[in-house]
């Protein structure tokens, strides 16, 4: 059994602790580890790293974690450890992945991966210069309903897809009658904030990975609550989109229009749903769900403003069944890219993987503020 030190930064945060600690590396190590696919055995060790002892102490007494500094440098140097993971505010996270990688460190990282694309670009170069290997969360590929999603597509079932419609959101409260169930950082472009910056960079992998590269984008972004109330009760301004519209134009011909927004109130089954039309059929899928509609089973609808239509459209649609046992989406990606990492085998969500989304989400503000379609570049680790 091979021990693999972690170097976890920043998991005092919710998506730190909650799905890369103690759902992902901590459900390993409790579970005597994993076998990967050559049949090696291994178990994970992590190392907390943060700024407030108090915090990291108290998770490491609560979870039964022997190791946790402050000193990033120090837990860098210490050849114990063979892995960095960041999970930092993007803000803090170009600095921790270059140190990163001038320690030799394999590196696995939330996104966005930097604050620009040049930035995101030359850290995905530096590693590449370095012979680092570097992960990149792609955590909703792995959500039940879009593997189900990506079933359908390897089978053939769409024909040739034409587009896919996307809904994603829900209402944050504004935090002065109720408290906001997101941070108000989120709300303050000069904090990092937006939804674009927050949600395309999620959308570029699911789009590439299922439908094909995205080559243009048009986005309409918008302030649709001008004022909110923080964390203490202060009210503030509010300088970040909290809701954006984009028209994505893919390889092949497919569009793709996906709205997100924290102002929307949800009147759909999940909260994220994709709806995707092909010659052959379509299927509307979520978080976990999945439905179908071939076209031997497509209804003839007759547009008449006149008269009530009683079809009942739902009902022409079919469940997808759950014929897998779906772990957790980030500890399924983390098994993988141990594996990945253990037998030296290629990793496609690498940061260059990474820097695409960072130049989706570019792309995405550049539209907005020009109030015009940006084409996309291929992004290349050639300088």
């Amino acid at each position: 059994m091979r021990e693999i030190g972690i170097i976890m930064n920043g998991v005092s945060g919710r998506m730190g602790y909650r799905q890369h600690l103690v759902r992902s590396i901590l459900a390993i190590r409790d579970e005597g580890g994993i076998e990967l696919s050559d049949g090696t055995k291994v178990t994970v060790r992590p190392l907390l790293v943060g700024r407030t002892e108090s915090k990291l102490a108290e998770i490491a007494k609560r979870h039964g974690i022997e190791d946790w500094t402050t000193d990033l440098d120090a837990a860098l140097a210490d050849p114990r450890w063979e892995i960095y993971a960041d999970f930092l505010v993007t803000k803090a996270r170009s600095s921790a992945l270059r140190k990163a990688i001038a320690a030799g460190k394999t590196i696995y990282t939330e996104k966005p991966t930097a604050e620009s694309v040049e930035e995101a670009l030359e850290l995905a170069r530096l590693a590449a210069a370095a012979g680092v290997k570097t992960g990149v969360v792609h955590d909703k590929l792995y959500l039940p309903g879009l593997r189900k999603l990506k079933r359908l597509i390897d089978s053939g079932f769409f024909g040739r897809i034409l587009s896919v419609r996307g809904e994603f959101g829900y209402w944050v409260f504004e935090g002065d009658w109720q408290p906001a169930q997101r941070p108000s950082w989120n709300y303050r472009v000069e904090d990092g904030g937006g939804i674009i910056v927050d949600m395309f960079p999620h959308w570029n992998y699911v789009l590439e990975n299922l439908f094909g590269e995205v080559r243009s984008v048009y986005t309409q972004a918008s302030i649709h609550i001008p004022e909110r109330w923080d964390e203490q009760g202060d009210k503030y301004e509010t300088t970040a989109e909290d809701a954006a519209y984009g028209i994505f134009e893919l390889d092949g011909g497919v569009v793709a229009q996906i709205n997100s927004s924290w102002t929307v109130r949800v009147n759909r089954d999940e909260l994220v749903e994709f709806h995707v039309d092909g010659t052959h059929g379509s299927a509307v899928v979520g978080l976990f769900g999945a439905k179908i509609q071939h076209r031997n089973a497509t209804p003839k609808p007759v547009w008449n403003p006149d008269l009530a239509d009683t079809h009942d459209y739902d009902a022409d649609w079919a469940e997808v069944p759950t014929n897998d046992v779906f772990a957790n989406g980030f500890r399924q990606q983390w098994e993988e890219f141990l594996d990945s990492y253990v037998l030296g085998t290629d990793y496609p969500f690498d940061l260059l993987a990474g820097a695409r989304g960072v130049q989706l989400a570019a792309a995405g503000l550049q539209s907005a503020e020009e109030g015009r379609k940006v084409e996309l570049p291929e992004l290349s680790l050639e300088g």
